[in-house]
């Protein structure tokens, strides 16, 4: 089980717990900056009348006063293994939700849980205990990252775990979700890794090219057969050359793939994250947190599979070796950095935070955006951009206390 091993912190407490918002009572946070698919309103409003946000306020509608505060669209996380002290991968029930609510606490009120590299029939029950989770709304569904993924670029993977990417294999595994997996981490360039693409395009999974050894040519190669998200792009792969471009080039060229980036100042230099949005462009990048089980919980030892991580000033690696493992990032923290030290516009992070990834899941017709008939998802962030509250389906996840 991928507990924390005599970890110091402590998950952050709910100093409020989860709560109607007013009790049934229609709800209008008025007086924000609010950033709408169209641009940023000042002085503007959004309606919530139960789980949904409305145009129209009814007349008993409660109106809230957040002037000088930002409302943002729930964040919406691809790629994310835990966070609070609990795992994914191999936390119980109980670990996995207290995982999805430490990153509730912190915006992301959609989430895709990720699970690391293992054996081929534990990967299978997970996922049937995750699809669980997913049928249940908790999750937007399940993310394999291995175990199809090359030992040249393995990362905080088991190495004796990995296999190639056999598309009978890779049809169990999806078969195991219940219909509910939603993205397959592939190296495309070991053998079975192309036709996998193409199966799993058909079945409606996203093929996602990461931690791989392959040329520019065989990016290209499975870009064409269906593959459409680069995993944490830079991290785990070839890095950009000069007479062999590798798949970084190839994936920030071709407008069909989105491209995941953990901006959490360890996984990326400003200028490959500036690089990434002048090529990619806003409407093609997700952020991510790639999170661990030491995210929102605090420094320590921690199991990430079988491999053990050490969490130091919030940066994990692995203890043999001493390569990264994953990120103890948030959302919120990534947003902050984001518009405060990178000087992205505020709307573009926006895109990229929310309805990017809520576009890759299928889901935009219900979350991304603030927008009438959508879920009642909303980030309140204050005039530095500090998170102050959070609402999840018309519930407050964190209570501001407004007046």
């Amino acid at each position: 089980m991928a507990t924390p091993l005599g970890a110091r912190g402590t998950a952050r407490p709910a100093t409020t717990l989860p709560q109607p918002a007013t009790d049934g009572t229609p709800l209008v946070l008025s007086g924000a900056h609010v950033v709408f698919p169209t641009g940023t309103v000042e002085n503007g409003q959004v309606i919530i009348d139960g789980t949904h946000i409305t145009s129209t306020a009814p007349e008993n509608a409660q109106v809230t006063d957040v002037t000088g505060h930002w409302l943002l669209p729930g964040f919406v996380d691809i790629h994310n293994h835990g966070g609070g002290g609990a795992s994914f991968t191999s936390g119980t029930v109980d670990d996995v939700l207290k995982g999805i609510h430490t990153h509730r606490l912190h915006g992301t009120t959609t989430l895709v849980a990720s699970m690391v590299t293992g054996d081929m029939d534990f990967l299978a029950q997970r996922a049937g205990l995750l699809s669980e989770l997913a049928e249940q709304g908790d999750i937007a569904g399940i993310h394999f990252e291995g175990p199809f993924i090359s030992p040249c670029r393995k990362g905080a993977h088991a190495e004796e775990l990995l296999r190639d990417p056999d598309p009978a294999e890779v049809r169990k595994l999806i078969d195991a979700a219940r219909g509910r997996a939603k993205m397959v981490t592939l190296a495309t360039e070991l053998p079975g890794g192309i036709d996998s693409v193409r199966l799993l395009a058909e079945h409606g999974v996203i093929a996602a090219v990461g931690h791989t050894d392959a040329t520019y040519e065989q990016t290209v190669e499975a870009i064409e057969a269906g593959a459409t998200v680069a995993t944490h792009l830079f991290n785990a792969m070839p890095q950009l050359g000069h007479r062999a471009p590798g798949p970084i080039a190839a994936l920030l060229e071709d407008e069909r793939v989105t491209v995941e980036l953990i901006n959490d100042g360890t996984h990326l230099h400003p200028a490959a994250l500036e690089l990434a949005f002048h090529r990619a462009g806003a409407d093609r990048v997700a952020f991510i947190t790639d999170a661990m089980d030491a995210a929102g919980f605090g420094d320590g030892r921690y199991l990430l599979g079988p491999l053990e991580v050490e969490v130091s000033e919030g940066v994990a690696r692995l203890v043999e070796g001493g390569s990264i493992a994953g990120s103890t990032l948030t959302l919120d923290r990534a947003f902050k950095r984001a518009v405060t030290i990178d000087r992205l516009p505020v709307e573009d992070v926006v895109t990229a935070l929310s309805a990017n990834p809520a576009k890759l899941l299928g889901m935009y017709d219900r979350i991304g955006s603030l927008e009438p008939g959508k879920d009642a998802d909303l980030v309140l962030l204050d005039a530095d951009f500090a998170l102050k509250g959070v609402i999840r389906r018309g519930e407050w996840v964190v209570d501001p206390q407004l007046g």
